[in-house]
């Protein structure tokens, strides 16, 4: 097992991974930024460096100082939590060439799923269901071409896409060059790659990802499915586990596509495989990232599966300890996402100083943050401030222990969205649990 461990991101999900390697005993480095001199993350880990400024490409995008800082404080291994570096091959490899250990998938699995476009050939090849489209497109022109054959309303795609960003829908041929413009330039701002793909716009549909854990001995499992249909321009709100549109015979089905799907790329450590399903119960692969996703709680509390601390023992090469028949999914978990944010003020993202902080308590609630009183919220990085978690025996009980979670929960001084989130609970279409991506659009008014 590791000594050491330098967790290269920030937030909440530094403080997760930092906890996990306390509970394993395993001592920790954080890095921070400037902006970041009194987060919590850097004060809770055992060490902690400081590798640059307040912009993320000066300190937490810096691989550099990351992997400088791994070696003066004798880390050997790197957890790079979910976005930032999680998914960028070129770290990975430069932690291979420093001797460190990356705890995540190898940078070829990351490369090939990560690039949209060869992700979709791969899962042809494995024989997983995909939305219907085309390969790369190089041209607006070329995209009118294949859109004749697509059929619209179609999606254009970045290859290298995630978060959200550069997708742009396109609903008849009128709005394809404009659209084929703006989502390179978009992919080439936030990837470094403006190469696109396209989709059939499938509507409506539920948007469903599956867990997956696979360790370096060729064994695979599947902590069951994350419902993440309540979007706003393609970034999750609420997730919750089990779905409550996926029967047992469509779960079985899809578990046995994502085994399928892992074992066919060879992949080792914590992944999710993204499904589109539709009202008559197909599903299609979408997309995989081979990260530690955002929602991993709710898979960890219906499954009693830490999911941190088996990605570290898998990047020890540590076999897993159970079989795909060993995982029993009981109860229902629900999380909100709270983002710095005003939902009056078209989301428009807010940063400042914590006034007042009360966290919820209770059974089976949980808080993922790394705010505290006093907290200076700085307005160089996500506006993501904490996830809210809930855990009980049904989906009904689960929805109450959330508004009652949502309405203890205080963070003064800045703007959140707690109360949007409790309002989306309300919904009589939520709680029916027959609800779409589109939800927020058709039922709220809110695009």
């Amino acid at each position: 097992m590791f000594k050491k461990i330098l967790i290269a991101n920030r937030g909440e999900i530094a403080v997760r991974i930092i906890r996990a390697c306390k509970e394993m005993g395993i001592a920790t480095v954080a890095v921070f930024s400037t902006a970041d001199a009194t987060a919590m993350h850097a004060s809770l880990a055992d060490e902690s460096v400081c590798i640059g400024g307040p912009a993320a490409k000066s300190s937490y995008l810096n691989q550099h100082a990351i992997i400088t800082a791994a070696i003066e404080k004798g880390a050997v291994a790197i957890h790079p939590g979910y976005g930032l570096l999680s998914e960028n091959a070129s770290f990975a490899r430069l932690c291979e060439k420093c001797g460190i250990t990356f705890i995540g998938p190898s940078p070829e699995i990351i490369d090939k799923m990560g690039d949209k476009d060869v992700a979709r050939k791969t899962m042809i090849q494995a024989k997983v269901p995909v939305v219907p489209g085309c390969d790369a497109v190089d041209t607006a022109e070329q995209a009118k071409k294949e859109a004749k054959k697509i059929g619209y309303p179609l999606l254009i795609k970045a290859r290298a896409g995630g978060g959200g960003k550069g997708i742009r829908l396109v609903e008849d041929e009128s709005q394809i060059e404009s659209a084929f413009n703006n989502a390179k330039a978009e992919a080439e701002v936030s990837f470094g790659d403006g190469g696109l793909y396209m989709e059939k716009f499938l509507s409506p549909v539920k948007h469903i990802e599956m867990q997956v854990l696979a360790d370096v001995h060729g064994n695979v499992v599947v902590l069951g499915e994350r419902e993440c249909s309540v979007q706003r321009r393609n970034q999750k709100l609420i997730e919750e586990s089990p779905s409550p549109a996926v029967s047992d015979a469509l779960r079985v089905k899809m578990i046995e596509s994502t085994i399928q799907a892992a074992k066919f790329v060879k992949y080792q450590n914590a992944g999710t495989i993204e499904y589109l399903v539709d009202s008559s119960g197909n599903y299609y692969f979408m997309e995989m990232n081979t990260r530690l996703q955002v929602e991993h709680p709710v898979s960890e509390l219906v499954s009693d599966v830490d999911i941190v601390k088996s990605q570290i023992r898998i990047a020890a090469k540590i076999p897993l300890e159970y079989t795909q028949k060993d995982v029993l999914l009981i109860g229902h978990a629900i999380e909100c996402r709270i983002n710095a944010e005003n939902p009056r003020e078209n989301f428009r993202p807010g940063a400042g100083r914590v006034t007042l902080f009360h966290q919820p308590g209770g059974p089976w609630v949980r808080f993922d943050s790394a705010i505290y009183h006093d907290y200076l919220i700085p307005p160089y990085y996500d506006s993501m401030i904490g996830k809210l978690i809930v855990y009980a025996k049904t989906r009904e009980e689960a929805i109450r222990k959330m508004k009652a979670a949502l309405a203890e929960l205080v963070i003064e001084g800045v703007d959140h969205n707690a109360d949007f989130q409790a309002e989306i609970l309300n919904h009589p279409v939520f709680e029916s649990g027959d609800y779409y991506t589109n939800f927020l659009s058709k039922h709220l008014g809110i695009k």
